[in-house]
Protein backbone atom coordinates (compact mmCIF):
# COMPACT_ATOMS: atom_id res chain seq x y z
CA UNK A 1 0.00 0.00 0.00
CA UNK A 2 1.33 3.45 -0.94
CA UNK A 3 0.99 6.14 1.67
CA UNK A 4 0.11 9.70 0.74
CA UNK A 5 3.60 10.83 1.64
CA UNK A 6 5.19 8.11 -0.49
CA UNK A 7 2.93 9.04 -3.39
CA UNK A 8 4.18 12.63 -3.27
CA UNK A 9 0.92 14.12 -1.99
CA UNK A 10 2.75 16.25 0.57
CA UNK A 11 5.26 17.81 -1.82
CA UNK A 12 4.76 21.25 -3.29
CA UNK A 13 5.09 21.98 -6.99
CA UNK A 14 8.35 23.84 -6.35
CA UNK A 15 9.83 20.88 -4.45
CA UNK A 16 8.74 18.46 -7.14
CA UNK A 17 10.05 20.63 -9.98
CA UNK A 18 13.41 20.90 -8.24
CA UNK A 19 13.68 17.12 -7.97
CA UNK A 20 13.80 16.83 -11.78
CA UNK A 21 17.03 18.63 -12.61
CA UNK A 22 17.98 19.49 -16.21
CA UNK A 23 20.82 16.95 -16.15
CA UNK A 24 18.25 14.21 -15.45
CA UNK A 25 16.35 15.32 -18.55
CA UNK A 26 19.59 15.18 -20.57
CA UNK A 27 20.37 11.63 -19.40
CA UNK A 28 16.79 10.53 -20.08
CA UNK A 29 16.95 12.10 -23.54
CA UNK A 30 20.20 10.31 -24.38
CA UNK A 31 19.05 6.92 -23.10
CA UNK A 32 15.74 7.15 -24.95
CA UNK A 33 17.44 8.30 -28.14
CA UNK A 34 19.82 5.33 -28.08
CA UNK A 35 16.78 3.05 -28.09
CA UNK A 36 15.04 5.17 -30.75
CA UNK A 37 18.15 5.37 -32.93
CA UNK A 38 18.56 1.61 -32.96
CA UNK A 39 14.94 1.35 -34.08
CA UNK A 40 15.43 4.03 -36.76
CA UNK A 41 18.55 2.28 -38.07
CA UNK A 42 16.83 -1.11 -38.29
CA UNK A 43 13.76 0.33 -40.03
CA UNK A 44 15.88 2.44 -42.42
CA UNK A 45 18.13 -0.52 -43.21
CA UNK A 46 15.23 -2.73 -44.21
CA UNK A 47 13.29 -0.03 -46.06
CA UNK A 48 16.33 1.14 -48.05
CA UNK A 49 17.68 -2.35 -48.68
CA UNK A 50 20.51 -4.46 -47.30
CA UNK A 51 23.24 -2.69 -49.27
CA UNK A 52 22.23 0.79 -48.01
CA UNK A 53 23.65 0.59 -44.46
CA UNK A 54 25.60 3.87 -44.82
CA UNK A 55 22.40 5.75 -45.61
CA UNK A 56 20.67 4.05 -42.68
CA UNK A 57 23.49 5.23 -40.39
CA UNK A 58 23.19 8.80 -41.75
CA UNK A 59 19.43 8.85 -41.19
CA UNK A 60 19.88 7.44 -37.67
CA UNK A 61 22.57 10.00 -36.82
CA UNK A 62 20.50 13.01 -37.82
CA UNK A 63 17.46 11.51 -36.11
CA UNK A 64 19.47 10.98 -32.89
CA UNK A 65 20.54 14.63 -32.63
CA UNK A 66 17.28 16.33 -33.63
CA UNK A 67 15.00 14.16 -31.51
CA UNK A 68 17.25 14.38 -28.46
CA UNK A 69 17.07 18.18 -28.61
CA UNK A 70 13.30 18.09 -29.09
CA UNK A 71 12.86 15.59 -26.23
CA UNK A 72 14.93 17.72 -23.85
CA UNK A 73 12.90 20.84 -24.69
CA UNK A 74 9.65 18.86 -24.32
CA UNK A 75 10.70 17.55 -20.89
CA UNK A 76 11.65 21.01 -19.62
CA UNK A 77 8.34 22.52 -20.78
CA UNK A 78 6.33 19.74 -19.11
CA UNK A 79 8.37 20.16 -15.95
CA UNK A 80 6.96 23.72 -15.68
CA UNK A 81 3.33 22.61 -16.12
CA UNK A 82 1.49 22.07 -12.82
CA UNK A 83 -1.39 20.06 -14.36
CA UNK A 84 -1.56 16.47 -13.09
CA UNK A 85 0.89 16.88 -10.24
Amino acid sequence: MITEKAAGANTTYKQDAQSEKPIRSVVKAISWRVVGTIDTFVVSYFVLGNDQWREAIAISGVDFITKMILYFAHERVWNKIKWGR
